[in-house]
């Protein structure tokens, strides 16, 4: 048996021997290009070499390329574990030329390697070609000499692949293995060629036109090749299986599922669900992405929390995922090292989402088999889908996978409205802030100057108050005022708007806030505080200078931080939000757990270094393209033009940003770390300072220190000595005053034992213990447990208004006479409740005067269960 990983380097040293570079698998993530949200095909790291954008010091190169298929336009999900080569998780061959070698090299190179190399017999395998190449069907029928009734041409829909609506595409050639007459199917290009006899295993694509925006196609002058081999198909092909999940890669994973789960069935199709899922969730993870609830964490959480329902099905309701890490790096760390370094983290962040999901799945589990169990058709309800979907965290495509176990279907319109629902009343909402949605009758945008000058001659081309527009505004009112040129920042990419002043030689208008409206129009919020402003209006429009400098500050150092946050912790580490303002930053960011002390000490240490390093600001528009070959960060969602505003601070930080900022990094000064919190699942946040705010919140923690250390009688050097010794004189005292609390219940107990009645032999005892607090009652009902012998005790304190009570029975009686239920009946007198087991409960009451009647009843309430 050929095993994966020598196929593998197979591929690789076949293709190294005739001059291709031996290229590493890219991440997963695919680098500065919002456009992918997963790399899907080993042509993905060479995008950019194809389109011409980026030139390699090779024209050939070879690669095994780590892929996932699970969003967006490329989704197998679904498909997993219904299939026998559906994954989320896949690896893909490749050769590549770029402008070298074209057609016939590479079909040469493919058929000598799969019947010379591989010993693949040329009967079990079929060729088809796009039916308007006849290039490509001459060299495999008269070059190649492939057998003509082992032949397809196929249409553009199988045969003809593009980039995208335009740009590179061609004609392409596949190899299909036959799998022989006992599997269903016809061969490609036939009626039954949906069956599973016929499997691809190899796609060469040739890369020879380019496509325009009216369609029309146009010869490259350097046409290049693209090809893509499943590893998983081609090991099913040697190893003589007919699903990929037979492999060797494979077995050993489905293995360990089952002994993680207690699954004593190989066969059973959740085994393939967990054995595909943990791969393409470790990988994930190594490559940095974190479960979240958007974009690529998303993704990811769908696909574990498919493969964790998937253990419950099988009876494992513990955490067990996290386990089957360690088999994946037996089986690929060797071809993919950064798996194993990973492994730790992984792990632990696959446990944490675990235990979290854990805490919903049940309850979500048992919801959805109420809707099923009341179903009177095969349909579950949008609302009940939706529910799922927005309450216990289950996706909609984990619904429909338990659906398709039961034989029913999903009510996706339903979901669909209820969705469009909830984004209404989320829209609605976010109306009611300082600034309701305006309708502005504005064309255009305003000329901002702001990055140069923070003060601009400028002309008022519109008022408006409350929404409707205005040729003037009179003092004392407040408005809006929009210019034909504005210094003033619009709110935007975190940070907040602009305030300052707006004059004319006879008026002036306080702007309270800077706003963007529409597709770049600024409108400045505020109010005349004296004379008169209208429309055609010369005015000066000036900045706050100390507010915006104080918030350029913060900003700056918002990118410091991003980049120390990747340093420290991890590549994972993504923004998922910021505000940016004159007294503070706040910088959200996808991490799983809390960053321990060490971690803050050392992010604010890498922050202040970069300051002092003092690397001098460039600002430098550009292309998109040429940013992102920069290296300049780019946010996945968001929306970039063609020119782009990208930012560096040394070799440190590179990110695209439309915001204000310093002119050197060292103006920032210091940067302070001031709280560090969670805000959602997998999403941190912190705050922090900068500048002179920093140093007056170093200065106030140095006042307190003084002020603590004076309490204590002392220097600050000696604070954490003598705040020691105060610590633990503390506790001795806590020691000696539990000693005497233990004591008196003691003699309390001896005191009490003599008031004690017996009802049908069963010793009874009900009595208040003033002064005692709730501890000390308990010690003394153990204390009373063990003199009395079989017995049943209720005893009682109050103060300040307040009843405690606490009820024991001895264990020959709990059967009988449990105590959860007498302290109960005996709470009720004094206004409360209580609970507990049966040899021990506690309840508190608001009602000191039922108290006597509550100890009285203790003795009716033995009488009246001995006699039932």
């Amino acid at each position: 048996m050929t095993k994966s990983a020598a196929l593998r380097d197979s591929f690789l040293d076949y293709f190294a021997q005739r001059q291709h570079q031996r290229v590493p698998s890219s991440p997963l993530i695919p680098p500065n290009d919002p456009t992918l949200l997963f790399t899907n095909a080993g042509m993905v790291q060479f995008k950019d070499v194809f389109l011409g954008r980026e030139r390699r010091p090779y024209s050939r190169a070879v690669s095994a390329q780590r892929c996932v298929r699970a969003g967006g336009k490329h989704n197998d999900l679904e498909n997993v574990g219904y299939t026998a080569r559906h994954h989320t998780f896949f690896e893909m061959l490749g050769n590549f030329s770029f402008g070298d070698y074209f057609k016939r090299e590479a079909i040469e190179y493919a058929w000598d390697y799969l019947t010379r190399v591989l010993a693949i017999p040329p009967e079990r395998l079929w060729v088809t070609v796009f039916e308007e190449d006849d290039e490509a069907a001459r060299i495999w029928l008269n070059e190649i000499g492939v057998d003509p009734k082992r032949f397809s041409r196929c249409g553009l829909k199988d045969n003809f692949w593009s980039m995208g609506d335009t740009g590179p595409c061609g004609p392409c050639s596949e190899i299909f293995y036959d799998h022989g007459p006992e599997i269903p199917g016809g061969p490609p290009g036939s009626p039954k060629a949906d069956g599973d006899r016929y499997v691809e295993i190899w796609n060469l694509v040739f890369m020879q036109y380019n496509r325009d925006a009216d369609g029309n196609l146009t010869p490259l002058p350097h046409p290049s090749v693209d090809t893509g081999m499943g590893l998983e198909r081609l090991a099913a092909v040697m190893q003589g299986v007919h699903s990929n999940y037979e492999i060797d890669l494979f077995r050993h994973l489905i293995e360990s599922a089952a002994q993680a789960t207690g699954c004593t069935d190989l066969e059973d199709k959740s085994l393939r669900v967990i054995a595909d899922h943990i791969r393409s969730t470790a990988f994930l993870m190594t490559d940095g992405v974190t479960p979240s609830n958007e974009g690529r964490g998303y993704v990811l959480r769908r696909i574990m929390r498919r493969a964790i329902r998937h253990g419950y099905r099988l009876g494992c309701t513990r955490p067990f995922f996290h386990t089957l890490v360690a088999p994946l790096v037996h089986e690929m760390g060797a071809a993919y090292p950064e798996l194993h370094a990973a492994q730790s983290q992984v792990e632990r962040l696959i446990k944490l989402e675990e235990e979290r999901f854990a805490e919903t799945l049940e309850h979500g589990l048992r919801l959805l088999d109420e809707a099923i169990a009341g179903l009177s058709g095969s349909e579950i309800p949008g609302e009940t889908v939706f529910k799922l979907y927005d309450t216990y965290g289950f996706p909609i495509d984990l619904t429909a996978d338990i659906a398709r176990e039961r034989g029913l279907s999903i009510d996706l319109t339903g979901f669909e409205q209820a969705m469009a629902q909830q984004r209404e009343r989320a829209r609605a909402a976010s109306q009611f802030g300082p600034y309701p949605e305006l309708d502005l009758q504005i064309q255009g945008e305003t000329d901002f100057c702001g990055y140069d000058r923070l003060h601009e001659d400028a002309t008022i081309v519109a008022l408006y108050q409350d929404g409707q527009p205005r040729d003037s505004l009179e003092a004392g009112e407040s408005g809006i005022v929009i210019l034909d040129r504005s210094p003033f920042y619009g709110e935007s990419g975190g940070q907040v708007g602009d305030r300052g002043w707006i004059t004319s030689e006879t008026a002036r208008f306080e702007v309270d806030d800077t706003q963007k409206e529409g597709e770049g129009v600024l409108i400045h919020l505020g109010q005349i505080v004296e004379g008169q402003l209208a429309v055609g209006d010369r005015v000066e429009a000036r900045v706050d200078a100390e507010r915006r400098q104080a918030t350029a500050l913060n900003h700056s150092a918002t990118h410091l931080l991003h980049a120390a946050l990747r340093q420290i912790l991890g590549p994972h580490v993504q923004q998922k939000g910021s505000l940016v303002g004159p007294e503070r930053l706040r910088f959200d960011f996808s991490h799983f757990e809390p960053l321990a002390r060490e971690q803050i000490i050392a992010i604010e240490r890498l922050v202040n270094r970069e300051i002092r390093a003092n690397h001098l600001v460039e600002i430098r528009l550009m292309s998109l393209e040429d940013a992102k070959a920069a290296g300049a960060m780019a946010l996945f969602g968001e929306k970039y033009g063609e020119q782009v505003r990208v930012l560096r601070m040394g070799d440190f930080s590179t990110e695209l940003c439309g915001g204000t900022h310093v002119k050197a990094v060292g103006d920032i000064g210091l940067f302070k770390i001031i709280s560090e919190t969670g805000i959602a699942a997998g999403v941190r946040r912190i705050e922090a300072v900068t500048g002179a705010t920093a140093l007056a919140w170093v200065e106030a923690d140095e006042e307190r220190l003084l002020r603590l250390a004076n309490l204590l009688r002392g220097g600050r050097d000696d604070v954490e000595e003598r705040l020691g010794q105060l610590l633990e004189r503390a506790r001795r005292l806590e020691r000696e005053l539990e000693q005497l609390k233990t004591k008196s219940a003691s003699s309390a107990g001896q005191g009490l034992v003599t008031q004690a009645i017996e009802i049908q032999g069963v010793k009874t005892l009900a009595a208040r213990l003033d002064g005692a607090d709730p501890k000390m009652l308990r010690v003394t009902l153990d204390q009373l447990k063990d003199r009395l012998g079989s017995a049943v005790i209720v005893l009682a304190t109050e103060a300040d208004g307040k009843v405690n009570l606490v009820a024991g029975v001895t264990k020959d009686l709990t059967d009988r006479l449990p105590a959860n239920d007498l302290i109960c009946a005996v709470a009720e007198k004094v206004g409360g409740k209580g609970g507990g087991r049966s040899d021990m409960a506690q309840a508190g009451g608001t009602n000191p005067n039922g108290l006597p009647s509550a100890l009285a009843l203790v003795a009716d309430w033995v009488k009246m269960r001995l006699t039932q």
